[in-house]
């Protein structure tokens, strides 16, 4: 089984490119959304246990986020409804030149409030605990209870995926416990910026030299935005390339292959087959608009991959 801790939010979306947040203008949503959550889901929608441990509020929204959880199969057993708190929400606003822009109103709402169960809640077999930075990064107190839980997994032989998933909104007193969780992490899954920057190397080769340093890590899978991917163990390296598709919103697109990937390792299949399915999942999440809303399935993963031969190296 897979389980995760972290954010759970709406989302509340501009429908078209370069509307300021600062401007009075249309929104739309809510779309169910965060990090931890769209990853989850994603896990689910690929026909692996999956579960999740988190907070809402007992309201519309919070019924927005569980309703689709549920739907796609997720145990949402160990995510609290707070009465009398409303549902952390963010708002999106894209721009042409493919920067993001975000408000967060989840620190200080249930979205942070969860305290990490006892290893023993989420079942016997668990095989992987993926963690967010931006989960980590909102609240100090929230991201420690993420570690407390992570110590107890580890220590019952469960591996760590991490993706540092850093945000410049959140980034106020993250790093310690970014680095707690390195310490331990077996599947890294960063961006090409993130990679840089945690590691404070020039190079992502010197970067992937420093983070094999640690006797934990087993495989890298760098994401590179339209570049596609590239893959590390300490014994092979290979590039691949992106899925041609209409993409209508990249927001979650990370977290579906980050998803896809730990799917594909706990399968048992080859890293170059882990990628393609990775990367028709990233592919296949920007589709549609919303977080949440891209035709994930294992039938449509299968479609893209034998209509599409990618290159790698």
């Amino acid at each position: 089984m897979i389980w995760t801790m972290g954010e759970l939010l709406c989302e509340i979306m501009r429908p078209d490119p370069d509307i300021p947040l600062y401007k009075a203008d249309r929104f739309i949503g809510p779309y169910p959304s965060g990090a931890p959550a769209i990853f989850i889901n994603t896990v689910a929608k690929l026909g692996h246990s999956a579960g999740i441990i988190g907070g809402v509020g007992l309201d519309d929204f919070g019924k927005c986020i569980l309703s689709r959880l549920n739907e796609s199969g997720v145990d949402c057993s160990l995510v609290t409804e707070y009465e009398g708190a409303s549902t952390g929400v963010a708002f999106v606003s894209y721009f042409s030149d493919g920067e993001r822009q975000f408000i967060f109103h989840f620190p200080n709402t249930p979205a942070t409030w969860p305290v990490a169960p006892e290893p023993n809640c989420l079942g016997e077999n668990v095989s992987y605990f993926h963690i967010m930075g931006c989960s980590l990064m909102a609240d100090l107190t929230f991201g420690s209870e993420i570690i407390k839980l992570m110590n107890g997994l580890v220590s019952r032989g469960t591996k760590i995926s991490f993706d540092p998933n850093i945000r410049p909104e959140l980034i106020k007193h993250g790093y310690d416990k970014v680095n707690e969780v390195m310490k331990y992490c077996n599947v890294l899954l960063p961006g090409r910026a993130e990679l840089l920057m945690l590691t404070e190397k020039n190079t992502v080769e010197e970067a992937v030299e420093l983070c094999f340093k640690n006797p934990c890590l087993e495989v890298i899978a760098m994401k590179d935005g339209s570049q596609g991917c590239r893959v590390y163990t300490r014994n092979e390296a290979f590039s691949m390339g992106v899925y041609p598709i209409n993409a209508k919103d990249p927001t979650g697109a990370g977290d579906s292959f980050d998803a896809a990937f730990i799917c594909g390792l706990m399968e048992g299949k080859s890293l170059l087959d882990t990628a393609k399915m990775a990367t028709a999942a990233a592919a296949l999440n920007t589709s549609a608009f919303g977080p949440m809303e891209g035709d994930i399935s294992r039938q449509s993963i299968d479609k893209i991959i034998k209509e599409n031969e990618l290159c790698y190296k």
